[in-house]
């Protein structure tokens, strides 16, 4: 059974199209970020657990987002400095999108309707996290809230499943 997840792709912070297909059979966490956020410093966290376990099959996908307090208000450049150049980030960043609203981005849409919250599906701020298994199938929401470090058991249950 192939997941809704692979029919989407989406840019990168470049302008190439990666379509999701590209992350068959790895554990992807999908995280919408900002790089003036008081959560901003969760990006060191993300990056020690995709470092920790992109060997085993994590992937860890930022997609910035300006809809939260005016958070992520630059370009491409502003994105870069904010995200790779004072966090190290490796893994993928893609370009600004939408969350929410009419115009939210296909992947947000598709997760959202995966994986709503006891609040509802809509997205309440930056850095709310969701874990996609193996498969393609989302299987947890976290809140912005959530550091990085907690969702590591999540994340090693997933991978052990998809060794077995």
């Amino acid at each position: 059974m192939t997941s809704e997840f692979y029919d989407l792709s989406a840019k990168t912070l470049q302008g190439k199209e990666v379509p999701m297909a590209d992350f068959k059979g790895k554990v992807v966490l999908v995280v919408n970020t900002a790089s003036k956020c008081g959560f901003t410093p969760q990006y060191e966290g993300l990056e020690t657990l995709y470092r920790k376990h992109k060997d085993e099959g994590l992937v860890v996908l930022g997609f910035p987002c300006n809809q939260f307090g005016n958070q992520e208000p630059g370009g491409k450049e502003e994105i870069e400095e904010g995200c790779l150049i004072n966090y190290g980030v490796s893994f993928p960043i893609f370009d600004k999108v939408d969350v929410n609203g009419d115009n939210a981005h296909p992947v947000f849409k598709y997760l959202k309707s995966e994986l709503g919250s006891i609040l509802g599906s809509r997205i309440k701020w930056n850095f709310t996290k969701f874990l996609i298994d193996a498969n393609g199938k989302p299987v947890k929401r976290f809140a912005p809230i959530t550091k990085p470090e907690k969702l590591a058991p999540y994340v090693e249950e997933l991978l052990a499943k998809q060794r077995s």
